[in-house]
C-alpha cells in the first residue's frame, strides 16, 4: 500500500470514529481517566468561537456526593444510565465570559463595550458559543475512542442551584462519557438526506 492509500484509510477510519460509525450511547463500560479527560478538553478548546471568547466551561462529575446532586437534577429517564456512566461532564457557560476579554483576545478590546452594555446579548453570546463549543467537546471525545450521550432532558435551574450557587455559570447540556456496552453498536439512527436538509441559494 502507498503511503497516500495508506494516509486516506487512516483518514476515513477517523472520520468514521468521530461521525459514521460513531453511536450515542446509553451505556457504557469501562473506565476514563483524569488525563483522557482533560485531553477531551484540551483538544475541543481548540475549536472558533466569537472573538475567540471560550465560554464553555465543564464540571466534571466524579465523585459520589457530586453524582447524587447531579441525579436529582435529571428527567427520570436519565438518572440510572447516569449513575453508572464512567464520566459525567455537566457544560455550562461562564456568566462574565466577557470580563476575560484580555486573556482571550488581547490588544483588541473595542469590542468589549457592545457586551458591557447589554447584558441579554452577553448571556446570549456566552450561551451560543459554549453551544457551539458543546459541538467540539462531542466531536473530541468520539476522536479519543470514546462514546457519548449527550442529554439535555433535565431541571438546569436545579443543577445550577446545586453547582453554581453563585451564577457564575449556566447549565445547558449534561454528557455521558465511556466505552460503549456491546448492546449500544448497531445500526444508525435515520439521517436526513442532503436534499432534505441542504438548500444551495
Amino acid at each position: 500500500m502507498t503511503v497516500a492509500a495508506q494516509e486516506t484509510q487512516n483518514d476515513s477510519a477517523v472520520l468514521n470514529a468521530i461521525f459514521g460509525e460513531a453511536r450515542t450511547a446509553n451505556a457504557f463500560v469501562g473506565e476514563v481517566t483524569e488525563a483522557q479527560a482533560q485531553e477531551i478538553y484540551e483538544l475541543a478548546k481548540f475549536g472558533p468561537t466569537a472573538f475567540n471568547s471560550q465560554p464553555l466551561r465543564v464540571t466534571y462529575v466524579r465523585s459520589e456526593e457530586a453524582r447524587t446532586k447531579l441525579l436529582e437534577g435529571l428527567a427520570a429517564g436519565n438518572r440510572e444510565k447516569t449513575a453508572a456512566a464512567p464520566l459525567v461532564a455537566i457544560l455550562s457557560y461562564d456568566t462574565a465570559w466577557h470580563e476575560q476579554w484580555d486573556n482571550f483576545l488581547p490588544g483588541y478590546n473595542a469590542p468589549k463595550a457592545m457586551y458591557d452594555a447589554d447584558a441579554d446579548f452577553t448571556a446570549a453570546t456566552g450561551n451560543n458559543n459554549a453551544h457551539l463549543q458543546a459541538g467540539y467537546f462531542l466531536l473530541a471525545a468520539r476522536s479519543l475512542g470514546f462514546a457519548v450521550g449527550p442529554m439535555t432532558g433535565a431541571d438546569f435551574s436545579a443543577i445550577d442551584a446545586s453547582f453554581f450557587p453563585e451564577g457564575d455559570q449556566k447549565s445547558f447540556l449534561v454528557v455521558n462519557i465511556g466505552q460503549p456496552a456491546e448492546t449500544e453498536i448497531g445500526a444508525p439512527k435515520a439521517r436526513f438526506e442532503y436534499e432534505k436538509a441542504v438548500q444551495t441559494v
